[in-house]
């Protein structure tokens, strides 16, 4: 078998868009030299393999690589997300980090990129790779190695449901919904989280009576309002005004109960049902018309994961379904992220990068090429790049809130990363606080409210987290 070797400065192992942000900071804020390897056939990572009907969840605006825009700067004019700042398709998005490549990485003859190929090394050493189409095998010599691929995103194709399936069942995963031909009697959605929503959403978009829809939800969530998530200076109230009321909510809660009341109260959760308490919270974001179009389906079956799927039956934790071989039963169980153990992100020759920020690994990963490229010494940048935990039960949201506040906090502190939080796009909000005009007494109120209730809030969190961990 060939042996080729390779040598560069940076060995980043995935092109998904973690390893596309990290790579463009290098480009635009280094002279370093970069070989980019991925399993799949282009730039993009799972969205090579997610269902044809995906959409961001969040505003295009905070998604992609700091040097080039993503978004077309409009709001949807209409759907469920009218009014609100455009969300990319997954083709839209494809597209996107295929022009990163092809027009800015490697132009400049810095990077060199190897599509279709298996990592073999083991990251601390043993850099090796090799070719799934022609079988040649690379060894490389790099100063440091990028592991883009530690949270393991999974996408309903890739994934194994965890119960059993009967022969004959009409089973699918949610990438096959479009390709049905036939009107079944009916419709299982498998899965409570955001996938299990964008499959009821399409199917009541597509003309399906919401009574033909049974949705097993076996946890609850508490969901993020999008309109909280938004760029734009016409939207400073509903974005840092959420931000402070957020503050305010966590500062006054008398107990993690009372505190999630108050985060539904003041607009910044939501959730479907508001006679069932959420256990879960993965971060999911939807928009306030979505909400309402979801509680147009009333069998929502709470017993529990599903255990197993028979062509009359479905077995789960709690209880049983009934359901017939001319129902389609699809599959949403897949977990976004699979791989929620935390590592330190710089090690002596190895980089993992992993979440800095709430629910913005793009910006995490272009934050963490950041402080790589910077003059810090490895203690420092660890310091400035704590993990922030990937949050499943609902109580995992004052860990992971807590984190991100101290990052901020440290960041608040370095002057020179003050300057580049402003200044990089993937950010937003940075940019639209230090635009406030001095005589914009509404704006300045919003933001004293939010400066006054943060340390309370951390103090609290505190205190929240001792008795959620007590009990």
């Amino acid at each position: 078998m060939t042996t080729r070797k390779l040598e560069a400065d940076y060995l980043i192992v995935g092109s998904g868009a973690v390893g596309m942000a990290f790579a463009d900071i290098l480009m635009t804020e280094t002279d370093a030299t970069m070989i980019i390897i991925d399993r799949y056939q282009q730039p993009g990572g799972h969205w090579n393999v997610a269902y044809p009907f995906v959409t961001l969840h969040q505003p295009s605006s905070f998604y992609g690589v700091s040097s080039r825009e993503l978004s077309d700067g409009v709001k949807d004019q209409v759907g469920l997300n009218q009014g609100l700042g455009d969300l990319a398709s997954g083709a839209e998005v494809l597209a996107y980090f295929d022009k990163v490549m092809r027009h800015q990485f490697l132009p400049s003859g810095r990077v060199q990129y190897f599509p279709m190929c298996e990592y073999d090394g083991d990251f601390d050493q043993n850099h090796r790779f090799h070719s799934k189409l022609s079988g040649t095998a690379f060894e490389v010599t790099a100063a440091k190695v990028v592991d883009a691929t530690w949270l393991e995103t999974t996408v309903p194709s890739t994934h194994t449901p965890n119960f059993t399936v009967d022969e004959g069942v009409q089973f699918l995963a949610l990438n096959n919904l479009p390709d049905v031909s036939e009107p079944p009697e009916g419709f299982v959605v498998i899965g409570g989280g955001k996938t299990g929503i964008d499959a009821c959403l399409w199917l009541l978009a597509n003309h399906v009576a919401p009574e033909k829809i049974t949705w097993i939800v076996s946890r609850d969530a508490w969901l993020l309002n999008r309109r909280n998530a938004q760029p734009g200076i016409e939207f400073f109230d509903d974005s840092i005004g959420a931000q402070a009321a957020q503050m305010e909510s966590i500062a006054q809660a008398t107990s993690v109960e009372d505190m999630f009341d108050r985060l539904e109260a003041c607009g910044y959760f939501l959730r479907v049902d508001t006679s069932v308490r959420p256990t879960m919270f993965h971060g999911a974001t939807v928009s306030e018309m979505e909400v309402e179009a979801l509680r147009r389906i009333g069998n929502v079956a709470r017993l529990g994961q599903v255990e197993h799927v028979g062509l009359h039956e479905i077995v789960l934790q709690n209880g049983k379904l009934k359901t017939s071989p001319d129902v389609i039963h699809v599959d949403c169980s897949a977990t976004a992220i699979g791989n929620t153990k935390i590592k330190p992100i710089f090690r002596e020759h190895v980089i993992t990068p992993q979440m800095v920020r709430s629910y913005q690994p793009v910006f995490s990963a272009a934050l963490i090429a950041h402080v790589e490229a910077s003059d810090y010494d490895q203690a420092e940048k660890n310091r400035l790049c704590n993990v922030v935990p990937l949050p499943d039960g609902d109580t995992d949201f004052l860990r992971f809130t807590a984190a991100f506040m101290m990052n901020q906090y440290n960041w608040s502190q370095d002057k020179s990363l003050r300057r580049w939080l402003v200044g990089n796009r993937l950010d937003g909000f940075s940019a639209m606080i230090a635009g406030i005009s001095e005589d914009d007494a509404d704006k300045l109120a919003i933001l004293d409210r939010f400066k006054t209730a943060a340390k309370p809030a951390m103090m609290n969190l505190q205190k929240l987290l001792a008795e959620s961990s007590a009990a």
